[in-house]
């Protein structure tokens, strides 16, 4: 029996390379747009009811953490989250700046929502360095040079601030060009770069100018640190010198390429 012709191969061929026909989606009906947008308008007012509208998320509690010398009292109080508000509602900035405005030891706090109920505060206090006393109380001075509270008793292993007496010619001078907050903030620069065994029995810095600053340790032994420059070599030194002349009683390191001791 004879094969299919060449030119029945070929329409064979031709009919197998045509592609089948697209099947078009129809669109959707009218009544399913419908019904989609009513749902979708129905979840976002449901959302927003439950957000803003419902007793399932708004605030029942405030808690606090990170504290030292506040109490949790305090800075819930100073604080004064709205208890019973929709959580979603509640303006941590506004939280965050009443705490740093009214409780001046606050060096920084993070509010942020725990769901569903609650609202967390945690704060960072500052850090005396430095106290300076006033009228028989001290006020307490952190490493930018605020001072941020005062308090009836002297914390411990904290050195006092002492500046030079108005009617020093050198004092009146340091003021007239730097001010009495830059003098500050020079001798904090100090007090942090005191090595940590002589800053345990730091007990005074006293400021005279911006280039005259000492130390005088507890057990009466002094030390010219000059100005607040190059602190990291000032403190090497000094450690080297300690331990190079421990029955001296004044070291000097204001030019730390030459430092000196001296009596016993």
């Amino acid at each position: 029996m004879a094969g299919p012709t060449t030119a029945e191969r070929g329409e064979r061929q031709q009919e197998s390379s045509v592609p089948p026909p697209v099947r078009r989606l129809r669109p959707p009906r009218p009544r399913t747009i419908i019904i989609l947008a009513v749902a979708l308008v129905l979840l976002g007012a449901g959302g927003v009811w439950a957000l803003y509208g419902s007793q399932w998320l708004r605030v029942e509690r405030v808690s606090v953490s990170g504290t030292g010398v506040l109490t949790p009292a305090q800075v819930r109080e100073a604080a004064d989250v709205p208890l019973g508000s929709p959580l979603i509602s509640v303006d941590t900035d506004a939280i965050e700046a009443r705490l740093l405005r009214k409780l001046p030891r606050i060096d920084s706090v993070d509010v942020t929502r725990s769901w569903p109920h609650g609202i967390g505060l945690k704060v960072v206090e500052r850090t005396p360095v430095l106290i300076v006393e006033k009228g028989g109380k001290f006020v307490e001075v952190d490493d930018d040079g605020v001072r941020f509270a005062t308090v009836s008793r002297a914390p411990k292993g904290v050195p006092a601030l002492e500046l030079a007496p108005p009617e020093s010619s050198s004092a009146t001078a340091s003021l007239r060009r730097f001010g009495d907050d830059r003098l500050v903030r020079e001798a904090v620069r100090v007090a942090g770069d005191i090595p940590a065994a002589v800053a345990r029995t730091t007990r005074t810095v006293k400021v005279r100018s911006y280039d005259d600053i000492s130390l005088e340790l507890s057990d009466g032994r002094t030390v010219a640190w000059g100005s607040g420059e190059k602190g990291a070599a000032k403190a090497r030194t000094l450690t080297a010198l300690l331990k190079a002349a421990p029955g001296a009683r004044h070291f000097d390191v204001s030019v730390p390429t030459a430092p000196a001791s001296s009596g016993s």
